[in-house]
């Protein structure tokens, strides 16, 4: 067993590092020049790392396409030469990089087409002894490939992923998120790699350490990186970064590692260092949790209310949407519970005469799309769970299994194979017991199944069920006691559909508070309830200031001392909200109706720049993240095709000229994208050049153009010294306007160094940048 605990394992450090610049892609060269590339691997063997890492970072079809040799040539080489180099001293670890492409919704590439170019690398990976997933910036290209990890491998799995200095991915994951995700889908290790130092990495590896139950595998950069005499450097001595590792030893790390500016002599430095220092023993954090793209929710520490709204029971409205394929008015309804205070949402598409797949599908895809809340996948139909599991981005919850053969054996396999958190139903073949006592031996029947499958008890909610107290006087008492001895003697978090405990009663809503209150005082752990009930939020949110869970009641103060506008209506939507909350479906139709009423360029100015605007602002404070700036930016795009249409020749009015390009050897295009979007959106022309651009093609365009503004995007260490080649070259050709960079390996020292005029950290400061120069 690779992960037994014994001692510590050394990871390799930085392939490109020890490349230097390169032209084309770096994996060819274990075709080309493979003695180059075993010689790299052999000096790392040299200084103690004991997994050696394959030179096959970007060797997948998106990034080989214009190259003539092929995926499983050049994976097979590189495993080849990693293996030689290995011997008897070494694991050998498959290294699986992103595509530099942005799934969708957010991007282009469907989650089906990630997974299968991740598919063709592990297969053509034969003969490694475990596979490494790294440098991931978005949850859902992650989850692609740790799939086609596992489907099409049995080796063990580590994976890693790059944040930034606020401990989040590129998409907006938090580390929660990430360790809820990867545990779900039973990784081996897990970790952080590239874009940090291990100064920085130090914060974060006490937050992993204190949610994650598996190994952790730190993989930091040699520093920040600098220039020095027209070279990149990093800023941390081989012995200063290994005193640094140790650090992470002592304290937990199972696997060590380097980064970009990483050497042979960081390694053996490290190793050294190191020397002596076993393993701490793991613990399980028994962690109930779910997650969406980027937030997680934990069941245990308040309680968790799950929105019910998106549920064809008894709303004509709700369903004559389902028919008609009004998806917006669903996103609405979301929204609004999200405003609401809901933790969680239901997501319950189930009608006879729809496609009830496609539909769920599709509704999980766009909600996942503007909000980043958990959703509660609910189906009675497996084959429905399955592909929303599939195609889900995090954690889900599923609602449900329950006591029947039939029902467990459907559903454990989905929990287990993709990771989730499943309501458990106390009902089996004989129907819903009456008793506390038989609704708690069916909760322990499900427990017990569960266990078969390696699915444990911390991934399971237990729904004691609510009866309607009119149908039988004992019926909320006997609920309540099942809640109870579950939560108290089983220890497991519970879960009720609260509001049937009214059916049939008139006054329906001060019945479901009141049973809701008993409830959360028996231990209930989640409510699905309608969070915009005033009566039931009321309840909860007194619940948390009885119970010492609202700081100071400041909660409690903030919402009801100063009440807050409604949430937001499912019918009567502005464009600046359509904006805002990226709701693009029905902006152009909204778009031409204001056209009647104003002129293009006051819509423009006073409804969709200031939407974005406030948006962008969200962005940078933190509270809305990457998917919900891309889905406002798609709405404003779908609004100004009305605008458009209004203008002389159909064109919109562009302010000034930005090319754009991704440099010379580098695929990766997800950053220049985002800042392509959103230049479009606030007016300028822009000419984006693609990725993999030479310097040539950038002067040519830049002088033909009349070009204010340069934007150069590069992620990789290897491609830097294109990015300088190109800066050089455009100075060289006499180019009068301004060079903006960015890029994950860049800061803006760096940029300064490099000869570039702005530094652009992220796509909203590149917009500064353009309105500064232009105007």
């Amino acid at each position: 067993m690779i992960l037994s605990g014994e001692k510590i394992l050394f990871i390799d450090g930085a392939m490109g590092t020890m490349l230097g610049d390169v032209t084309g892609a770096p994996e060819l060269l274990c075709i080309t020049e493979p003695e180059r590339i075993l010689c790299i691997h052999k000096s790392y063997v040299e200084s103690g790392a004991n997994i050696i890492t394959t030179n096959t970072f970007g060797a997948n079809r998106t990034k080989l396409a214009e190259y003539e040799y092929g995926v499983e040539e050049v994976v097979h080489r590189a495993v080849e030469l990693a293996r030689e180099a290995a011997g008897d001293h070494a694991l050998v670890t498959l290294d699986i990089g992103p595509t530099g492409t942005l799934l969708k919704p957010m991007g282009t590439l469907p989650f089906e087409e990630a997974y299968d170019i991740f598919a063709e690398v592990v297969r053509a990976g034969q003969g490694a002894d475990m596979i490494s997933v790294e440098t991931m910036t978005d949850t859902y290209e992650l989850k692609a490939a740790v799939l086609a990890a596992k489907e099409n491998s049995d080796l063990p799995i580590l994976a890693t992923v790059s944040i930034d200095e606020r401990g989040r991915l590129l998409t907006g994951a938090n580390l929660a998120t990430v360790v809820a995700l990867l545990e779900g889908l039973g990784v081996d290790a897990l970790g952080l790699n590239c874009g940090l130092g291990p100064v920085q990495f130090r914060a974060f590896f006490e937050e992993l350490r204190s949610i994650t139950s598996i190994p952790i595998a730190l993989l930091p950069n040699a520093g920040l990186p600098t220039i020095v005499n027209g070279e990149t450097r990093y800023d941390l001595t081989p012995s200063d970064f290994a005193a640094h590792m140790r650090y992470f030893a002592e304290n937990g790390a199972w696997l060590l590692g380097g980064c970009c500016g990483t050497t042979p002599e960081h390694i053996r430095l490290m190793t050294a260092a190191c020397e002596g220092i076993s393993p701490k023993p793991l613990t399980d954090k028994g962690r109930t949790v779910v997650s969406g793209y980027g937030n997680a929710v934990l069941f245990g520490a308040e309680p968790i209310i799950i929105g019910e709204r998106i549920n064809p029971t008894g709303k004509k409205r709700f369903k004559e949407a389902l028919r008609t394929g009004d998806i917006d008015y669903i996103l609405a309804e979301g929204i609004s519970q999200e405003q609401a205070g809901a933790h969680i949402l239901d997501v319950n598409v189930g009608l006879p005469e729809i496609d009830e797949q496609a539909m769920m599908t599709r509704v999980m895809t766009d909600l996942q799309g503007i909000l980043s809340l958990p959703l509660q996948i609910d189906t009675g139909d497996a084959a429905v769970m399955e592909q929303a599991a599939r195609l889900y981005n995090g954690k889900p919850l599923f609602n449900s299994v329950n006591g029947k053969e039939e029902s467990m054996h459907a559903v454990f396999p989905i929990v287990k194979k993709y990771g989730g958190v499943v309501v458990g139903l106390t009902l089996d073949e004989n129907g819903i017991p009456e008793t506390a006592e038989g609704r708690i031996e069916i909760a322990e029947k499900i427990l017990r199944v569960a266990a078969e499958y390696g699915i444990s008890k911390k991934d399971i909610l237990i729904d004691a069920l609510t009866m309607a107290v009119s149908a039988g006087e004992s019926s909320a008492e006997e609920t309540l006691k099942a809640v109870r001895t579950i939560r108290q003697t089983l220890g497991v978090h519970t879960v009720l559909g609260v509001s049937n405990i009214s059916f049939g009663l008139p006054c329906r809503e001060t019945v479901n508070a009141a049973f809701f209150a008993l409830a959360l005082e028996n231990g209930l752990s989640a409510g699905i309830i309608n969070p915009k009930a005033e009566a039931m939020m009321g309840v909860y949110d007194a619940f948390l200031v009885l119970k010492g869970l609202d700081s100071g009641c400041g909660g409690y103060v903030e919402k009801y001392g100063n009440r807050q506008t409604a949430p937001v209506s499912t019918t009567d939507v502005s464009l600046y909200d359509m904006i805002v909350r990226g709701m693009r479906g029905g902006a152009y139709a909204t778009a031409v109706s204001l056209l009647e009423k104003m002129e293009p360029m006051t819509l423009v100015e006073t409804v969709m720049i200031p939407a974005l605007d406030e948006v962008g602002k969200e962005f940078e404070k933190g509270t809305v993240f990457l998917p919900q700036l891309l889905a406002s930016a798609e709405t404003v795009k779908e609004a100004f095709e009305a605008v458009k249409e209004k203008t002389a020749g159909g064109e919109g009015v562009q302010k000034g000229r930005i090319v754009l390009a991704t440099v010379y050897g580098d695929i990766h295009d997800i950053g220049k994208n985002i800042v392509r979007l959103l230049l479009e959106n606030y007016g300028f022309g822009v000419l984006d050049l693609g990725r993999d651009v030479p310097p040539d093609k950038i002067v040519e365009a830049a002088l033909a153009e009349k070009t204010d503004i340069v934007g150069l995007s590069a992620l990789m260490t290897t491609t830097v010294g294109s990015m300088k080649e190109t800066v050089i070259a455009l100075h060289h050709a006499g180019f009068k306007g301004k060079i903006m960079v960015g890029g994950a390996v860049l800061t803006s020292e760096y940029a300064d160094a490099l000869g570039a005029d702005f530094y652009g950290k992220d796509a909203l400061a590149s917009v500064a940048f353009a309105k500064e120069i232009i105007g």
